[in-house]
């Protein structure tokens, strides 16, 4: 009986440490580079606040937030909830100091999700060349198939994090894009909802078995979007 549990116990150790392989790399650069991206283009339109603070490097140790970066995404792995999502610590912006701070607010803010939409083409090429090489996604004693899971996973993490951050409320970045779209008058008011947007959008995943929002207008597009790109992998 012992040995049956030391047994069931190491397999339980094996398949959570490739759990956390499989997702925690791509999930990692993903949400660096995110935040990298959002810094690179504010630099790039006046606001060097994050290149003087050290932000635009690829070192990720500058962009952990310890919740949402590692304690989070590795609750949502062990819990098998189905849905993974993270964050890293968003690099800081001035917005006065841009050089046209509506506008290009709008740049700074669409850049991370673009970031993402690039990185999951990126692992479709990557996935593309390996599977074209004969590769199998089945079983992960090689090499080769566990870096097939890893750019899969790649693709379905960057596809999760464009949409969802592309979520017209504050303070996601679809709802700084919104932002600078709407008059000045109609941007302030959404602006007020910056403080319960979290809250908002925690409600409608939590409640959506009732609600049906997130399940009607946002998996759908996650779905679809991934489903895609790794067609284009595997064709």
């Amino acid at each position: 009986m012992e040995h049956f549990h030391l047994h069931a116990g190491m397999d339980w150790l094996r398949q959570t440490g490739s759990e956390v392989l499989i997702i925690g790399f791509p999930l990692l650069f993903a949400v660096v580079l995110h935040e990298i991206a959002h810094g690179l283009v504010a630099d790039r339109l006046g606001d060097s606040t994050a290149r003087l603070a050290g932000r635009l490097t690829l070192n990720p140790l500058a962009h952990i937030d310890p919740f949402g970066t590692i304690l989070l995404p590795l609750a949502l792995i062990l819990l098998h909830t189905g849905f993974l999502f993270g964050y890293a610590k968003p690099v800081p912006i001035v917005e006065r100091n841009l050089n046209n701070p509506r506008r290009d607010m709008m740049a700074v803010a669409a850049a991370g999700p673009l970031s993402n939409l690039l990185q999951a083409f990126v692992y479709m090429s990557l996935l593309h060349l390996l599977l074209s090489g004969g590769v199998s996604e089945g079983g992960m004693e090689e090499l080769p198939s566990l870096l097939a899971q890893v750019f899969r996973m790649g693709i379905e993490i960057n596809v999760v994090l464009f949409v969802f951050n592309l979520i017209p409320l504050p303070p996601l970045d679809g709802g700084r894009v919104l932002s600078g779209l709407l008059s000045a008058r109609a941007a302030r008011g959404l602006s007020r909802v910056e403080p319960y947007g979290v809250l908002i959008i925690m409600g409608l995943i939590f409640l959506d078995p009732w609600l049906g929002i997130m399940s009607r207008f946002v998996w759908p597009v996650m779905g679809a979007l991934s489903s895609w790109i790794l067609s284009l992998a595997t064709s």
